[in-house]
């Protein structure tokens, strides 16, 4: 019928009749499986809200009502009802549409949605402030699920929800997912969870009438209320943890039925006080390899869409991904020292920790979207002997920054963190580079830091990341390919505060810490300058930098990652307190966030690449002393 080619905005989707609405699901499916096909990005989420975002923008007058899309992978459907049909295939691209809803880039997009769980406090802000600038005809919904509901935000909102006057809806998108499947004693609950259809419509149409006659005041509503539940849960055999903190529970629902789940929230749209509808859907729902094998096609790069045949570069001449050599050389290491435990925030498969957790299930753990926990969960670990490798991208560490400092880094526990995805991280854009870990980390007591420039080196620092009294240990690395195809390698101890020296030069010393180092190498090279690995942020190599202080006057930093308090901040400060007067030039992250793009464009337009480096060695070398 082709009628999404005619909707360029909700208001053209509310023209049609509701009999309309399953040809635009499935036309919004075809059109996210072709772009994705040839455009990567994350496929099955999306695919498996069509129905959820359809209904939303054809009951609610949006933008004026508020949609707050909790995990922003699902929102690609979201993107093309509201106005970003024809920019689609700019998705993830350097200068095209950003890869999850931004507010800088619409009107319909009302929050920041990169990491999961902050939907529910977010929405509830923006209802209580619709009652307090008395905009009564706002609604606010929140949509959350993709396993955000593991995530402690997601319970502190909540919480607060049932004690602050407001009217917001909740939509749980239970698909028993997040990127693999999703853990713990709520997505237990959820699967048991069950209220009959009737006893919903009664109390619907009990409300309505009580509403009608002037019987529901505020106190009698609470008692009624109170009571209804009471009875809900005689009936279902069951405890129903939404109704016992007041936010009245309707579901579960088929979330694949689209002209259902109008007629519901049209029901629904208009009650007071908060309100949650419970929905079932199938994470890939339409697209039968994706429904098959979820967890491959949340994000499965290029394929073929008639034949969902993956287009996988499998060349074995390219470098081993830095996680997959984490994921092996941490099994390596389990299989050695009995102590060792893994621990990820969802992330099994991401971090390659699902290595590991195929051959010895019983001491790994997938926490669920929880990162605070994790650090925490480790630190309790390690305080009664055992030695957790907590892996957690870096963007997402961010989130336990708490836990670090106050459970783990306080009693100088013996943690080792890998903190995957530091840097740039390309498509996904600002919410998910990892710029700011080492500039956070390094002002913590007791916290060993530091960041392998190739492979080799990540195998060496994990070794000697597991060695007795070490403290908490963090390692930091890259996403993708490092620069070896040959990643294996005797495990050996690495000296901690310890660097190398790469190779010999005049005029300039170039200083970097982790993969990055191999563009500042070639540069240096090129350039005829002296280079050192540094490896460790904290604590610094001391011998490397009275060396260099004593034979060079013009030194250029380089990191992967943001320049003000990083490793440049760093050896201007040991300089200046050391009473050496150099010349100091910092190549890193501005302090801005960077856009979404390849790495490679994105390492450029930051000046962190072979050129940049290049670049401001020639700089100095010509500028006066």
């Amino acid at each position: 019928m082709d009628l999404l080619k005619n909707i360029e905005y909700p208001d053209d989707l509310r023209k049609l009749s509701v009999d309309d609405l399953p040809e635009v699901c499935q036309e919004l499916r075809d059109d996210i499986v072709k772009e994705l096909s040839v455009n990567p990005g994350h496929l099955a989420s999306s695919l498996g809200v069509a129905e959820i975002t359809v209904a939303l923008h054809y009951v609610y007058n949006t933008p004026e009502d508020r949609i707050v899309w909790d995990v922003g992978h699902q929102a690609y459907g979201h993107k093309i009802l509201t106005g970003r049909r024809e920019q689609f295939c700019t998705n993830r691209k350097l200068g095209g549409i950003r890869p999850f809803p931004s507010p800088e880039e619409s009107e319909y997009d009302t929050f920041a949605c990169g990491h999961a769980s902050n939907s529910i406090s977010a929405a509830l802000g923006m209802a209580v402030a619709a009652k307090l600038e008395k905009r009564e005809g706002r609604h606010v919904v929140a949509v959350i699920g993709d396993g955000a509901m593991s995530g402690g935000l997601a319970f502190e909102g909540l919480n607060n929800v049932s004690s602050s006057p407001n009217d917001l809806l909740i939509i749980l998108n239970d698909n028993d997912m997040s990127i693999d499947r999703s853990v713990g004693g709520m997505q237990k609950y959820l699967l048991g969870l069950n209220t009959n259809k009737t006893y919903n419509a009664i109390k619907f149409r009990t409300t309505q009438w009580l509403h009608s006659k002037g019987l529901m005041n505020d106190d009698r509503k609470k008692g009624i209320q109170r009571l209804s539940n009471a009875i809900k849960s005689a009936i279902a055999h069951q405890q129903n943890i939404f109704d016992g903190m007041n936010v009245r529970y309707f579901g579960p629902f088929d979330g694949h039925n689209v002209k259902e789940l109008v007629r519901i929230l049209q029901e629904i749209k208009d009650m007071k006080g908060p309100k949650l509808l419970h929905l079932h859907t199938q994470k890939g729902h339409g697209y039968a390899p994706a429904e098959k094998d979820v967890t491959t096609w949340h994000a499965p790069g290029k394929f073929n869409p008639d034949t969902g045949e993956r287009l996988v570069d499998d060349d074995p001449t390219k470098p081993q991904k830095f996680q997959d050599v984490f994921g092996h050389t941490l099994l390596e290491l389990a299989r050695q020292n009995e102590k060792i435990v893994g621990v990820t925030p969802a992330m099994p498969t991401g971090c390659s920790m699902n290595i590991m957790m195929n051959a010895m299930p019983e001491r790994t753990f997938d926490v669920g979207i929880a990162e605070g926990h994790a650090v925490t969960f480790s630190g309790g670990m390690a305080k009664d002997g055992l030695l957790p490798f907590c892996n957690i991208y870096s963007a997402f560490a961010q989130r336990a920054f708490d836990n670090i400092i106050h459970d783990v880094a306080l009693l100088n526990l013996h943690v080792v963190f890998c903190l995957d995805r530091a840097g740039l991280v390309g498509e996904d854009g600002p919410t998910h580079h990892g710029a700011f870990d080492m500039a956070a980390l390094r002002i913590i007591p007791n916290l060993t830091i530091c960041s392998p420039m190739d492979e080799h080196e990540l195998r060496k620092l994990m070794f000697t990341a597991q060695l007795p009294d070490k403290g908490p240990f963090v390692i930091r690395y890259p996403r993708g390919g490092g620069v070896l195809v040959d990643w294996r390698c005797p495990l050996e101890e690495v000296k901690v505060g310890t660097g190398r020296k790469m190779c010999e030069g005049t005029g300039v010393a170039v200083l970097s810490i982790g993969a990055i180092g191999n563009q500042a190498l070639e540069a240096a090279k090129a350039m005829g300058t002296a280079h050192y690995d540094m490896r460790f942020l904290k604590p610094l190599d001391e011998n490397i930098l009275e060396e260099v202080a004593s034979k060079f006057d013009k030194i250029v930093t380089v990191e992967n990652g943001v320049r003000n308090g990083g490793l440049g901040s760093a050896v201007m400060e040991w300089m200046s307190d050391h009473n050496y007067t150099p010349i100091i030039k910092r190549l890193g992250l501005p302090d801005k966030f960077v856009e979404h793009g390849k790495v490679e464009e994105l390492q450029k337009i930051v000046g962190i690449d072979t050129e940049s480096i290049k670049k401001a060695i020639s700089q100095l070398l010509t500028a006066k002393s």
